[in-house]
């Protein structure tokens, strides 16, 4: 499953997903890796969270971000949680793929069983009626 929070620009979704990631690890019986364009909130959060800066790696489309993604899994059997910060630039998306990109992620997340949560800079009303459920924090 995943679950979104979204907001426009400058509206505190990095800070909601801190606070949500950081609260997670002390009850996870898994690993929790979390994805930022880059280490800015790297002592920010707990020490047992895996950071990956994405800008180490080069992607041109959401496809290879989702190739990356599957890499990351497939590596980690232990793998409970993904936090995306700031979801369309991490992955390449622009604004008319953002429902096909994430009907791709859920059903990864599905097929997986690891929590994807995910922050998009956009209103709720930008959202994909078909995900408007799965918003868990609006700002």
């Amino acid at each position: 499953m995943i679950q979104l929070i979204v907001g426009n620009e400058g509206k505190g979704k990095t800070k909601e997903m801190l606070e949500r990631v950081n609260s997670e690890i002390k009850e996870a019986s898994g690993n929790i890796v979390y994805l930022d364009k880059n280490t800015k909130h790297m002592y920010e959060l707990n020490n047992k969270i895996r950071l990956v800066s994405v800008s180490d790696f080069s992607f041109s489309n959401s496809d290879e971000f989702y190739g990356f993604v599957c890499g990351i899994i497939s590596q980690d059997h232990d793998l409970e949680q993904l936090y995306f910060d700031n979801f369309k630039r991490l992955a390449c998306i622009e604004n008319d793929a953002l429902e096909a990109v994430l009907t791709k992620f859920n059903r990864l997340s599905d097929e997986k069983n690891i929590r994807f949560c995910i922050s998009i800079s956009a209103s709720a009303d930008d959202i994909p009626a078909a995900f408007k459920e799965q918003i868990i924090v609006s700002l």
